[in-house]
């Protein structure tokens, strides 16, 4: 591990004299500065050659698991990859037998029945003393009964359960119509990206049997037991209970040999996911999705010499990292989120805005800007493209969070082709604002994404059926439209304004969609009302004192994941890089750098620094889906401390930062029509 730099910052007290307090002062300045010095230099270090910044993307070992199934599948069980990515499981296995889906978090069931069927297939003998453990845990957990969709969907897959105890998935969702309250656009865009390869799955049922010996009854608590997610509402109307009723029909109907609309079905749903694979690097390119439409190309009979096939299996290939005799899997990759994120910390300290690296970022980015259709037309069809993915390419799927993000970073490079630029911008920013919902916010890939009935549907089990508006999008949009030069009383951020407020908590802070938890939502609108001038209300007072109130005493900030699952937790947590970077960030929008919360802060960030410039986080504080999925974003640690440090040592210096391109409300007036 890299020596820590091990600062010490002298904070200024009461009983400090005058000329005590300025030394202090000064030596804050010159820590901070140094500090500001060494990030910069190591992000700078870490740009590709094409421009991008591309950090790891971590989760859990559910990836590696059912990437041990996937191989067994594609007839690969015998590889090394195998055997590597057991290893990386074993690494993870927790005292108690079972495995985690956050770093320090508790055994979790889905994660552990995946991980004991993985090492199995990688040839662990059940009664090996980790798969005892594991088994043991299972059943303490509530055995595979208990456990959600996706895990008996997959194991129904290769015969290790029977079809009849997975939600039925018909292909013929693909035939109702869009006006019809269910049908697959009011499904968030990665649950159709995980479902619809299903549906072509379930409509096959492959014959993709365990190997001998490997089996699963050994896993559930009550021999061949219903699965919880079965057991009918207590009320006898109920949403639960009708789409209870609605999976029996539909298995039913499975059974019928006459099935008049399957054929049309199969192939609206094929041709809704080859279109979709035409146009991207993997469906969605998000893990799930694209192994899933690997799964579904199989089921229909391609091998591994189809073209389709092949191409796609080499997509999922590239979410791959060795590391010795290890193996992991990414469950996405970032670069364009990732590059956004480090040119506005770059920017924040001070790079010159005409540098070599930020035009090459800036370029690059423009160059990725997505200008095709898209899955977000059906509900926001008057809308011209113009916004940018998450990934290298995802035509589909541009997302708000990250346009917000790129329209900030590029508002601040000194490009010569300056027209070219702000035409770019023009695009991204009347995107953007076309995607507010009717209820000010704004969710992350789709329009009116928000009935929330459709959670009771019994495959909705993973907690993200739905994309609707976040206090933590919105922000980040409201941040964008004040940089750009939008007042506060535009009417499109007034509604805006209305939805953050109405989703306030009672004690101040904001909830994490995408970030853990409070810290980050909280930091990201306080952030953005001070953007728009609004950050001296009474809602942001009270914000930044709840920050205050969780501060550690080591002087840093920490939110464990528990904080999803127990609203006590709200704030609570081992300090690390980043959430103590965002509560500064936050606290600095409404106190000042001069504040004591946020001078203690700072030390902490100085202190904790690497003497490359880096800070070491092991704590995953990006969330997936809040419950069932979290993440750790590799540039997290290093990036927003810079910006925080460099925010602060701004903002006491009293430095103006470069104002280049400003698109005003006016200008979008007309711009295809988009705004109303």
């Amino acid at each position: 591990m890299t020596p820590k730099a091990r600062l010490q910052v002298d904070l200024p007290n009461e009983r400090s004299s005058q000329g005590t307090a300025t030394v202090r002062s000064r030596n804050i300045q010159f820590q901070v500065e140094q500090a500001v010095a060494r990030a910069t230099n190591w992000l700078l270090s870490a740009q590709t050659q094409d421009g991008y910044w591309w950090a790891e993307l971590e989760a859990d070992t559910t990836l590696e698991s059912d990437y041990i199934l996937y191989l067994h599948i594609l007839g690969q069980l015998e590889s090394e990859k195998t055997a590597k990515l057991a290893n990386y499981i074993r690494h993870k296995q927790l005292p108690d037998g079972g495995w985690n889906i956050f770093e320090g978090g508790p055994s979790e069931l889905n994660a552990t029945v995946k991980a004991y069927v993985a090492l199995r297939l990688a040839g662990e003998s059940a009664s090996a003393p980790p798969l005892l453990r594991a088994k043991e845990r299972v059943l303490e957990l509530g055995g595979l009964e208990a456990t959600n969709s996706y895990v008996r969907f997959y194991l129904a897959m290769v015969g290790g359960v029977d079809w009849s105890i997975v939600p039925s998935i018909p292909p013929e969702l693909m035939l109702l119509p869009d006006w019809f309250p269910i049908n697959i656009h009011e499904m968030s865009s990665w649950t159709r990206g995980i479902v619809i390869p299903l549906a072509l799955v379930y409509a096959y049922k492959p014959d993709w049997q365990l190997p001998e010996g490997v089996t699963v009854s050994e896993l559930f608590k009550t021999p061949g037991g219903r699965p919880k997610s079965f057991k009918w509402d207590k009320r006898v109307i109920s949403w639960r209970n009708v789409f209870l009723a609605l999976d029996r029909g539909l298995k039913l109907h499975e059974r019928l040999g006459w099935k008049p609309f399957r054929k049309t079905a199969l192939e609206r749903a094929r041709n809704w996911m080859v279109e979709r694979l035409e146009r991207s690097e993997g469906l969605g390119t998000i893990y799930p999705a694209m192994m899933n439409s690997i799964f579904a190309l199989l089921a229909e009979g391609g091998d591994m010499q189809d073209p389709l096939v092949a191409r796609e299996i080499g997509f999922l290939e590239r979410y791959e990292i060795a590391e010795g005799d290890t193996l992991r899997v990414q469950p996405c990759i970032s670069p364009v989120w990732d590059t956004a994120i480090a040119m506005v910390s770059l920017e924040e300290a001070g790079l010159d805005p005409a540098h070599p690296s930020l035009i090459a970022a800036e370029r690059w980015v423009v160059a990725n800007q997505i200008l095709g259709p898209g899955d977000w037309q059906v509900k926001n069809p008057n809308a011209a493209p113009g916004g940018w993915a998450f990934e290298f390419k995802n035509e589909f799927y541009p997302d708000v969070d990250d346009t917000a993000f790129v329209l900030m970073a590029l508002g601040r490079v000194a490009d010569p082709d300056s027209e070219r630029l702000r035409r770019s911008m023009q695009r991204g920013l009347a995107w953007l604002v076309s995607m507010q919902n009717e209820d000010g916010g704004w969710g992350a890939f789709d329009h009116e994404n928000n009935l929330q009935f459709l959670n009771h549907i019994p495959f909705a089990d993973h907690n993200a059926m739905l994309d609707p508006s976040t206090a933590d999008v919105t922000a980040r949009a409201v941040e964008c439209l004040g940089q750009m030069g939008w007042s506060a009383n535009d009417p499109v951020i007034q509604r805006a304004r209305a939805f953050i407020r109405h989703d306030q908590t009672s004690e101040g802070p904001w909830f994490g969609r995408w970030g853990v938890n409070y810290i980050y939502g909280s930091s990201s609108v306080l952030r953005a009302l001070e953007t728009i001038g609004l950050s001296k209300g009474a809602d942001c007072q009270a914000a930044a004192n709840w920050l205050r109130s969780v501060q550690n005493r080591d002087g840093g900030f920490g939110e464990s994941i528990l904080s999803y699952y127990d609203p006590a937790l709200k704030g609570k947590g081992k300090s690390t890089a980043s959430q103590t970077a965002w509560a500064i960030i936050g606290l600095l929008a409404v106190c000042g750098p001069y504040d004591a919360c946020v001078e203690r802060a700072i030390a902490w960030l100085v202190a904790n620094q690497n003497e490359n410039g880096t800070w070491d986080e092991d704590e995953f504080t990006g969330t997936g889906f809040p419950c069932v999925f979290y993440l750790k974003y590799h540039i997290y640690r290093n990036a927003f401390p810079l910006y925080a440090l460099a925010r602060y040592d701004n903002m006491r210096q009293g430095r103006r930062k470069f104002v280049g391109v400003q698109i005003p409300a006016e200008e979008l007036q007309n711009h295809n029509g988009l705004r109303t």
